[in-house]
């Protein structure tokens, strides 16, 4: 038996799809390359990095622990490709970054290495996913911390969904950037500029 259907009002189907193309013009205008770059020549700005993609998984295996790579989900060949993508674009845009910190998971780790060649664990950074680490202290030693940068300096943090989540409201997808800058009018999120994947 087929499923049952649903007839919207037209009005109300109007409306959706309203949203809808509003919504996905605010993705693409997030995205574009047009804006992402340009404000991050302004400086002062905090690029959050998800790891690159992963293999398939959630989580981590039970029993997994810091510095042994084999025992933690780590980066697919698709993801250390597109760490290498990520890279190429901050070369290619002649981008500096006077820091660039990650979490010690390896899929970090990995993705900042592949991606800028450099990096500095910050626990602060850490997944917190099913209460492995403090969300609140953590989130909260984040935006002390980046609150006190200023142009022309920009930091990169290489980190996990439920940190980047935590500190701005939004959800990335693996490997992409999200652009942000400390908010004094709202010290307890990141404001979010722009958005871009490679």
């Amino acid at each position: 038996m087929p499923p049952p259907t649903t007839t919207l009002h037209p009005n109300r189907r109007q409306t959706l799809l309203l949203a809808a193309g509003a919504a996905c013009g605010l993705v693409q205008a997030q995205s574009g390359p047009g804006g992402f770059w340009p404000l991050l020549r302004q400086g002062g700005c905090v690029v959050l990095m998800r790891h690159a993609q992963t293999e398939p998984g959630v989580g981590d295996p039970p029993g997994f622990t810091f510095g042994r790579c084999e025992t933690q989900r780590n980066l697919s060949a698709a993801g250390r490709a597109q760490a290498g993508r990520v890279g190429e674009a901050f070369r290619r845009e002649d981008i500096a970054i006077a820091a660039v910190r990650s979490s010690a998971w390896c899929r970090c780790t990995d993705t900042a290495r592949l991606a800028f060649g450099r990096y500095t664990v910050w626990p602060a950074i850490n997944s917190f996913f099913q209460g492995q680490g403090d969300s609140g202290q953590q989130t909260r030693e984040v935006l002390e911390t980046v609150a006190a940068l200023r142009a022309p300096v920009n930091w990169v943090l290489v980190t996990h969904q439920v940190n980047i989540t935590a500190l701005t409201g939004e959800h990335p997808a693996m490997g992409e950037l999200f652009l942000t800058r400390a908010d004094p009018a709202a010290p307890g999120r990141l404001k979010l500029l722009a958005r871009h994947t490679v």
